[in-house]
């Protein structure tokens, strides 16, 4: 083998064994559905605002990053954040054992049990265990019996949820083979249904719920049956959403994050959009 060969492969071997330098990360985009209230929403000016907006806005002032929101669809932020589209997704999202074979998460900084609202003169204002906290991370009898009557209370009935959520993956487990669910691109087209009487019930996070609640059109509605948290479908709280590959990043945010929730920034902004502390 000639000498120059010998060069080649040799700087060849040396490029495959040298480690990628981590990315100098100045400028970052995240990504945020826009429709999502109050986490984030669009107000009239077409400018994205909300409880997630003020938590970002804090990290990458923290962090010394120029942040850039994006518009995306709900059902396109886990494949457009894989794809290289934007480098975060901040959008309510729970952070699952199944989400993180794909993409990774910050630490918590929010968490919102899942809850039905429902018509209050409707046939579901009296569905049972109303205002009771289900723990499934405990898969005791109490987590058994709530599912059950759950889903006896719940057979033949129309149930409204948005597309590719805990809660879609709650109902496909537990739901679907007792009542007819239906599934929405975004939570505000579930609220139209259930306000029309499209619906029986709707499903999401308490804390959307409570956005829903302060609408002067949805003064007939109220939570009906219990509220459920944890366990491997619903997660332990709710988080900002990475590639696998971009650890320095998530780093840099975690460490942002962190002084933000630990100073009470946090607390201070979900007190601001929700009139209560959901990081606890």
């Amino acid at each position: 083998m000639t000498s120059s060969r010998w060069i080649a492969l040799a700087a060849l071997a040396l490029t495959c064994s040298t480690p990628a330098l981590a990315k100098d990360w100045k400028t970052v985009t995240v990504a945020m559905e826009g429709s999502y209230a109050p986490w984030n929403q669009t107000d009239a000016s077409g400018k994205i605002v909300g409880f997630e907006v003020d938590i970002l806005n804090d990290v990458c002032a923290r962090a010394k990053l120029e942040c850039k929101i994006v518009a995306q669809d709900w059902d396109g932020v886990i494949p457009g954040l894989t794809a290289g589209k934007f480098d975060i997704v901040m959008d309510g999202m729970s952070i699952t054992e199944e989400r993180m074979k794909t993409i990774d998460f910050s630490i918590p900084y929010a968490s919102s049990p899942v809850a039905f609202l429902a018509d209050k003169n409707g046939p579901l204002a009296n569905l049972s265990n109303s205002g009771k906290m289900i723990d499934l991370s405990k898969d005791d009898a109490e987590s058994k019996a709530a599912l059950d009557t759950l889903r006896k209370e719940l057979t033949g009935k129309n149930v409204g949820l948005q597309v590719s959520t805990t809660e879609a993956t709650f109902a496909d487990k537990y739901l679907k083979d007792v009542a007819n669910v239906h599934e929405y691109k975004t939570t505000d087209e579930h609220d139209l249904d259930l306000m029309a009487g499209r619906i029986d019930v709707a499903f999401a996070d308490t804390t959307y719920f409570l956005g829903t609640l302060a609408k002067p059109d949805a003064k007939d509605l109220e939570f009906v049956g219990p509220q459920f948290k944890g366990g491997p479908i619903l997660g332990p709280g709710i988080g900002a959403a990475f590639r696998k590959t971009d650890k320095d990043l998530q780093d840099i945010y975690n460490k942002a994050l962190k002084a933000a929730l630990d100073d009470g920034s946090v607390s201070k902004y979900s007190m601001q959009w929700f009139k209560i502390d959901i990081t606890k």
